[in-house]
């Protein structure tokens, strides 16, 4: 026969019951919410193998180009690409050692640059110009600022910053205050600011996309949605970051629109190429004997300053200015036979005045056109198509006139040693013309 429990066992009896019942609710519960986290990519991902390039060979830069993936597919499997676990150190800070113009030149690239890839938004773009200034030490890429930011803009492969290839420059236009900042940015970096957390990561890409350069680099960082790499291996470590950049920056004409630094030089390119045309057409043959060596510049976008090729003829000058100017409603275009002579800037002086050969100007909101010669190097029938030119000349300081005899004041030799009264008395006229002279030294 059964004992019956006493009521302290009934009572342990039921908790446990109640335990049990709570446990096989809350567990399968608790299972669930903590599960661990399966990424799926519902496409497989085929990377060319990982290669560590020597030290003994220059990596290549290779091509932009993507898996076929879906934003969210490629999100899933850069989620399963580790960050490497070996040191990140800092780049050291960089220090622009150009000129001014060229410091205006590098800054607008940087800043254009780090503007359309990251956007509005300060610390992508520090990150994005920490990779400029990587990639221009680094042999792999190109030595100037301007040529990191715009490479492959030229090769049928494609930019290595895809803005600079896809149109954005002409799609979308910054704010005045965007623009502002990123120039700040880009400033600042090319004057010793570092982005420690990039450290020497030449490449990066969205969490949206995979390239194929992908698995021979090893992934370092994160920034907001961009992705952060560096080369395996020795050239992924500061001593291959050691190369001396050139101070040089080149003219993008993409960034005229943007820069006053780069419309000045894209008004130069423009006005080059279109005198070597007008010059071609005009019979003179690059490369040959008679090679009209047209030399042009640019003060802005209104004015083209230039020295005329050899041989040229009066009535080829109009056509050349016209070239030059374009369909521009304004344009001023002055020419000169002699190189020593002609102007970089505006206004001229005396003497680039008196040794103009050629004016055009031309004002179609005032309904104005007018060609001037230089009728000395270029004659005209018509007298009224000749440059006037005005004699100058350089006043020359004269001494005043001394009397004979007369014994100098005592005011006439302020700041003269004044000779003893007897030197004074036998040589007066002497005496006047020395403190004169001293006077005027």
């Amino acid at each position: 026969m059964t004992k019956p429990l006493s009521p302290r066992g009934t009572t342990v009896l039921r908790a446990t019951i109640v335990g049990i019942s709570a446990l096989a609710i809350i567990g399968p519960a608790l299972v669930v919410a903590n599960a661990p986290t399966i990424v799926h990519v519902s496409k497989r991902v085929k990377l060319p193998p990982g290669r560590v390039v020597p030290q003994a060979e220059v990596p290549q830069v290779e091509p932009v180009k993507f898996v076929d993936l879906t934003p969210d597919d490629a999100r899933a499997f850069n989620a399963t690409v580790p960050f490497s676990t070996a040191p990140n150190p800092a780049a050291r800070p960089f220090l622009f050692a150009g000129g001014a113009e060229d410091l205006a030149r590098a800054t607008d690239c940087m800043a254009a640059g780090i503007l359309y890839e990251a956007g509005d938004d300060t610390l992508g773009e520090r990150a994005v110009a920490q990779v400029v200034l990587n990639r221009l030490r680094h042999p792999a890429f190109p030595k100037t600022v301007c040529g990191v930011v715009f490479e492959g803009q030229d090769r049928s492969t494609g930019c290595q910053f895809s803005f600079s290839c896809d149109g954005a420059l002409t799609r979308w236009h910054p704010t005045d205050d965007a623009w502002r900042r990123a120039r700040e940015v880009a400033a600042a970096a090319l004057n010793g600011a570092v982005f420690k957390q990039v450290g020497y990561a030449t490449h990066y890409h969205t969490d949206w996309v995979v390239p194929y350069w992908q698995s021979s680099l090893d992934k370092i960082t994160a920034v907001n949605t961009h992705l952060f790499f560096r080369w395996s291996g020795w050239w992924g470590t500061p001593s291959a970051f050691g190369r001396h950049p050139e101070t040089i920056e080149p003219v993008i004409t993409q960034l005229a629109t943007l820069s006053d630094a780069h419309k000045i030089g894209a008004a130069l390119v423009e006005a080059n190429a279109a005198l070597a045309e007008a010059s071609a057409a005009m019979g003179f043959a690059a490369g040959t004997e008679t090679d009209p060596s047209v030399m042009a510049s640019a003060v802005d976008g209104d004015t083209v300053l230039v020295t005329l090729p050899r041989n040229q003829t009066a009535d080829g000058l109009v056509a050349l200015a016209t070239q030059a100017c374009g369909d521009k409603p304004f344009c001023r275009f002055m020419a000169w036979t002699d190189a020593t002579k002609t102007a970089t800037s505006i206004p001229l002086d005396l003497a680039q005045m008196a040794a103009l050969s050629f004016s055009y100007m031309r004002d179609r909101g005032s309904n104005y056109e007018r060609s001037l010669w230089n009728c000395r190097q270029f004659k005209r029938a018509d007298p009224t198509q000749c440059i006037v030119t005005r004699a100058t000349m350089t006043a020359v300081p004269q001494s005043p006139p001394v009397a004979p005899n007369a014994a100098a004041g005592a005011g006439e030799l302020s700041g003269v040693r004044q000779k003893s009264s007897a030197a004074a008395s036998s040589s007066p006229t002497q005496t006047s013309s020395s403190a004169a002279a001293t006077a005027t030294k």
